[in-house]
């Protein structure tokens, strides 16, 4: 089996999924499962609509095309605002886009009236989080353009909070866009299907919240893969955080000094890392690097310190563990980690759906187990799957989106 791996958990992604569409039910909302993290595995797409999701939404045109060969045809949704130059390609791959530009709207309408198709339109408006949206105060002329092109159909509004800047979704903001919504439903005396309050980072606010208003969608990914918060990174009681694993081989162990010596610059990535301690340590080389995944966000075992890492050589501090050449150790993910991991052609993708178990209620990050073996047991090498892995690690600086 080829050494620098990252294998998913199907079983895991599905019961993820389901806990939180059944948490989210009592409150009238639904979930639209994210694939974009997994570079849109029709394997975990799947999954995720076993778990209960609504349908799927991914942000690159061919990540929804793949999703497109799925046995039961999902609701596919682009969640980024389509290129204006990929019209086409979104009305024929997509059922519903999130869209703020007029002129993207007109090419999108041009392009479903030459293939005889209605494609549906989201359209975002902005809450403050200052990425994509419409201005509140022009919402009303933004749904009136809709509303006029023939082979366009309005299905709800829709905002993203916490991506770009942070800005946690609360009862002021969701409020706002409830608010919205009615105010336009009444302007124009029509009804609107959805109304999309946003991602992962709404589920605090959604499960804790007096009033969910009209909100009605969230588009979930994260929480799903890793079964955390993404505000805080912290662990989602009842979810698992382990349905993503990053194994790599180890290519070289010594004890070296603990301090490299010499006059010093820049290193291949900026800034040189700073290593503490004197003496010497017991290092090890794994064949895992930059183009292959962000090394924020890589969880080493417990024990085990990540001192650096170039394009092509993770150098880690083994610690105590009696690890030698040809060893693999495994990795949690955090959610950069995953993406880069998934999107790297040099890692194999593996897909494993095995006897379905109970999920683990954790308050804390579980620290992995067995992290250094020399032998692998047989697995199901997937298609062009990815994966993604254990909450916590070096993403907590802000929202992966």
């Amino acid at each position: 089996m080829t050494a620098l791996r990252i294998e998913t958990d199907l079983d895991k992604v599905e019961q993820n999924t389901r806990v939180l569409v059944d948490r989210l039910a009592s409150t009238g909302i639904r979930v639209t499962g994210i694939t974009k993290a997994v570079l849109g595995s029709p394997k975990v797409g799947a999954a995720m609509l076993r778990g209960g999701a609504r349908g799927l939404g991914d942000s690159r045109v061919p990540n929804l095309a793949r999703l497109a060969g799925l046995d039961r045809s999902p609701l596919r949704t682009l969640i980024r605002s389509p290129m204006l130059s990929q019209a086409g390609r979104v009305v024929g791959v997509a059922d519903v886009s999130l869209n703020t530009e007029a002129v993207v709207l007109a090419a999108l309408d041009r392009a479903a009236s030459r293939t005889k198709r209605t494609h549906g339109i989201v359209l975002m408006v902005e809450l403050g989080d200052l990425r994509e949206g419409i201005a509140l105060d022009d919402a009303p002329e933004a749904v009136r353009a809709v509303l006029g092109h023939s082979s366009l159909r309005l299905v709800g509004l829709g905002a993203n909070l916490a991506c770009q800047n942070g800005v946690v979704p609360d009862d002021r903001n969701m409020g706002i866009l409830t608010g919205l919504v009615d105010d336009i439903e009444a302007l124009h005396g029509i009804s609107l299907d959805v109304v999309s309050g946003g991602n992962s980072a709404n589920l605090n606010w959604a499960l804790n919240t007096d009033d969910v208003g009209r909100i009605d969608e969230l588009r979930l990914g994260e929480a799903i893969l890793l079964g955390v918060d993404p505000l805080y990174r912290t662990p989602i009681p009842g979810l698992h955080t382990d349905a993503f694993t990053l194994t790599a081989e180890v290519i070289e162990v010594a004890m070296k000094p603990a301090q490299p010596w010499g006059d010093r610059a820049q290193a291949a990535f900026g800034e040189a890392p700073i290593r503490t301690g004197s003496g010497t340590v017991h290092q090890a080389i794994l064949a895992l690097g930059r183009q292959d995944v962000e090394p924020d966000g890589l969880q080493p075992p417990e024990g085990i310190t990540i001192l650096g890492m170039s394009s092509d050589h993770l150098v880690v501090d083994l610690g105590d563990h009696p690890v030698v050449v040809g060893d693999e150790i495994d990795f949690g993910v955090g959610y950069g980690a995953l993406v880069r991991a998934m999107t790297s052609p040099f890692v194999t993708k593996i897909e494993r759906l095995v006897r379905p178990v109970a999920p683990k209620v954790t308050q804390v990050p579980t620290p992995i187990q067995d992290s250094t073996r020399r032998s692998v047991p047989d697995a199901d090498i997937g298609g062009d799957l990815p994966g993604n892995a254990n909450g916590g690690g070096g993403d907590h600086a802000r929202p992966r989106c």
